[in-house]
């Protein structure tokens, strides 16, 4: 089967309310970019392999990756900014993110 003939099901993540004005501290911020760059180049070598036929699997395999890729920066932004990212009304009463919220965090990268 060529990757021509692969079908694509995307899923689309639910909504999260952040703040406009949450920033990454600037070391990690590096990282991150630096993972998504990686993850673009991959991307980018996916689309050469399906628009030259590439076999099936090895789309998929590279596929994989860069999806393994976009989850890694995206958990890097929660841990690394959770109390930022998460809107003032998303706190409980001591001032923390509410689980409920963290969960629909974690869960938009599933």
């Amino acid at each position: 089967m060529t990757a021509k003939k692969a079908v694509s099901t995307a899923k689309l993540a639910p909504a999260v309310e952040l703040t406009p004005e949450a920033d990454l501290p600037v070391a990690d911020d590096k990282k991150i970019v630096n993972r998504l760059r990686r993850a673009q180049g991959q991307l980018g070598a996916v689309i050469a392999m399906v628009e030259s036929g590439r076999d099936c699997r090895d789309v998929v395999t590279q596929l994989s990756a860069v999806s393994s890729a976009l989850d890694k920066a995206g958990f890097a932004i929660i841990a690394t900014a959770m109390r930022e990212c998460v809107a003032e009304d998303s706190l409980d009463d001591d001032g923390k993110p509410k689980v409920e919220d963290l969960e629909k965090l974690f869960l938009s990268l599933s």
